[in-house]
């Protein structure tokens, strides 16, 4: 694909320049269509580029700070130019939409293949992988470049399964790290807090001990975590667990460790991820590889040159030396390689499920008969002229300290065109986004099929109801294959508050929670459903499930949940229930505001300290929404955070805090 590049090919800065790549496009030459991925910093489309099939990675730019880092990412991309590294295409480097476009590459990333379709490769194609993205690290490093965050989950893979070392948005010249240190020593005789959080980047099972000791970043933090992945790709595990599946592996580990307690033992105890074993025919000498790259003293590690090296010796080894030509790929060969082959012979890649998309289907379907009749729900009111309250909502979701979000809601103020119905929930996922991400679509619509029935009832059978299409829906995709994960069950929490005229009506199952604001004070909605409680234990229990103490705390065994009632998990049916407790609550005057929230707020935030941020933050639910957030992220919160904030009575973005 060859663009038109308009002169003068800049940013709106002026700082960011390239001869090859476009850096402002008109608005018709792209067009975004679904999201690939979601983080706390960007959002990355399919999209189609001048009719290409490209990747958008649209960034979230909330501060001036966000917008620097915009431009520093983009100088570095437009200077990177090698057969291994993720190829930008365009950028637009203008307000108000500012993007990056990539090559698209079919096979997703190398966290997927391993985690979710459980991918075993050859020692052959382990060392095929290794040497490419060695080769793409001994580029950066040769060129003063450390990446920063070396991770499987940044390694994308095309159609022939070649890797490509990706996502550069935390990459930066060695020479910039090295007088940031210098400063901030001159300065006050040791790193601040803040050039520490600066410093301490990456992700932390693939963080290099000093890193984690806040040291510099430097070249050979980055073969340190080379040399986890090396391993993972051996081992087809997450690293520091014994599970293929990330997301019950996430919950292991999190079982096992906090983060304090892992990142203890990584720097003081030396602790690495099980080695792969040599039992299966490895090269004694790539196990001693990974050992040396992922040494505590970075002095004492290889440099990326002699990486490169080893990893030929190492092949040579294997494959003999009349196949060494294998390595000299071609990438820009119409044909296919040998050394293609050896990866693709591994089998097809299958994409996976939009769990959304699903969702929706399945709730277009069941509303296409169903007529939306609130009657009963109306006419339950006692007093038709009593209080009503005027609603004004917001949210603010964030996947925290999180590597994923697999949190979902929905805000849905006047349902239906009722004016005085009103509908929120959340879905807090574990075990991975599906069950969240499908009941998020699907319940809305079973609601409104039940309106025949009382607004409690409804809202419980609207529950039971997106547990069974969802546990029906992942079986029916598991016959069909399109599900590759083996043991893979996921699930998720619910909170959902229907407002119907002065009547609140709140379902949970889990530890997502609710409160109201009444005279000034919170008033609980709701209760979480933990295993900690005696009576969900003893329901647990008696529904058949096991109940374990396990690390820190009671958990429903074997799948180590501290929750007892969700959406899905139908290996822990039926006493992992997904019958939601419903509460009633006749709203008056008194009633200031609603709290929805997962617990990623309430593990770090109390009902009045809520309340108290709320009286102190302008009266916009959206600004309350994020000042929670914000709030339970800068506290410690190790979870995704989603909160929905509904004010009852009018309110003035003008009104005093008081």
């Amino acid at each position: 694909m060859v663009m038109e590049i308009v002169k003068p090919n800049t940013c709106i800065r002026g700082c960011c320049t390239s001869e090859s790549i476009p850096l402002h496009l008109p608005s018709s030459s792209f067009t975004l269509l679904s999201p690939i991925a979601k983080g706390s910093e960007s959002v990355v489309y399919e999209a189609i580029l001048d009719g290409r099939r490209v990747a958008a990675k649209k960034p979230i730019l909330s501060t001036s700070d966000d917008l620097d880092k915009f431009h520093r990412n983009l100088q570095l991309l437009c200077n990177l130019n090698h057969p291994g590294v993720a190829k930008l295409l365009a950028a637009h480097a203008k307000p108000p939409s500012y993007m990056f476009f990539f090559e698209f590459y079919e096979s997703g990333t190398l966290a997927e293949k391993l985690h979710v379709e459980e991918w075993s490769p050859s020692v052959d194609q382990v060392l095929v992988i290794t040497l490419h993205l060695a080769k793409a690290l001994q580029y950066l490093h040769n060129n003063g470049i450390v990446h920063r965050d070396v991770k499987s989950a940044n390694v994308l893979l095309d159609e022939k399964l070649f890797p490509y070392l990706a996502d550069f948005g935390l990459a930066e010249y060695k020479k910039n790290l090295r007088e940031v240190n210098l400063q901030n020593w001159r300065s006050s005789g040791k790193p601040t807090g803040g050039f520490h959080k600066k410093n301490m980047v990456g992700t932390l099972i693939y963080m290099a001990p000093e890193i984690l000791r806040k040291d510099m970043c430097t070249e050979k933090s980055d073969i340190y975590s080379f040399g986890i992945l090396i391993n993972e790709l051996l081992t087809g595990v997450v690293p520091y667990t014994d599970l293929r599946a990330e997301a019950q592996a996430h919950t292991v580990l999190e079982m096992n460790y906090t983060e304090q307690q892992l990142t203890a033992a990584i720097v003081s105890s030396g602790l690495r991820p099980a080695l792969a074993e040599t039992g299966l025919h490895l090269p004694k000498n790539l196990l001693s590889l990974i050992q040396n790259c992922w040494e505590a003293d970075p002095s004492k590690r290889p440099s990326s040159d002699n990486v490169v090296l080893e990893l030929e010796s190492i092949w040579e080894q294997v494959r003999g030396k009349l196949q060494g030509h294998l390595l000299e790929k071609t990438y820009n060969s119409q044909s296919d390689t040998d050394g293609a082959d050896i990866i693709k012979n591994s089998g097809e890649y299958r994409d996976t499920v939009n769990w959304s998309s699903q969702g929706e289907c399945l709730s277009k379907k069941s509303s296409v008969s169903t007529v939306f009749d609130v009657k009963l729900w109306s006419t339950s009111i006692d007093d038709p002229s009593s209080y009503v309250p005027v609603i004004s909502c917001g949210s603010f979701a964030t996947c925290g300290r999180r590597e994923s979000m697999e949190d979902t809601h929905f805000l849905m103020p006047h349902m239906c065109n009722e004016e005085s119905i009103h509908l929120f929930a959340i879905f807090d996922g574990h075990r991975g986004a599906a069950a969240a991400e499908f009941s998020a679509q699907v319940l809305p619509g079973l609601i409104q099929s039940l309106s025949s029935t009382s607004a409690g009832e409804a809202l419980s059978q609207a529950f039971v109801r997106t547990d069974l299409a969802f546990r029906q829906e992942l079986d029916s995709h598991r016959q069909s294959k399109r599900v590759s994960q083996k043991d893979w069950h996921p699930g998720c929490t619910a909170i959902a508050s229907l407002l119907v005229e002065n009547k609140l009506f709140v379902a949970n199952v889990g530890d997502s929670r609710a409160i109201l604001c009444r005279a000034g004070h919170p008033f609980a909605l709701s209760k979480a459903h933990l295993a900690t409680c005696i009576d969900e234990r003893n329901r647990v229990i008696g529904e058949g499930g096991r109940i374990e103490w396990l690390v820190d705390t009671w958990r429903v065994a074997p799948a180590g949940l501290q929750v007892t009632r969700s959406i899905g998990d139908d290996d822990l049916k039926p006493a992992v229930t997904a019958e939601p407790e419903i509460s009633e609550t006749i709203l008056s005057a008194d009633d200031e505001f609603l709290v929805m929230a997962s617990d990623g707020l309430w593990d770090v935030v109390n009902d009045e300290e809520v309340i108290g941020i709320i009286r102190d933050t302008v009266k916009e639910p959206s600004m309350c929404s994020k000042r929670l957030a914000t709030e339970a992220a800068a506290r410690g919160s190790g979870d995704n955070i989603t909160v929905i904030v509904v004010f009852l009575r009018p309110v003035s973005t003008a009104e005093r805090i008081y």
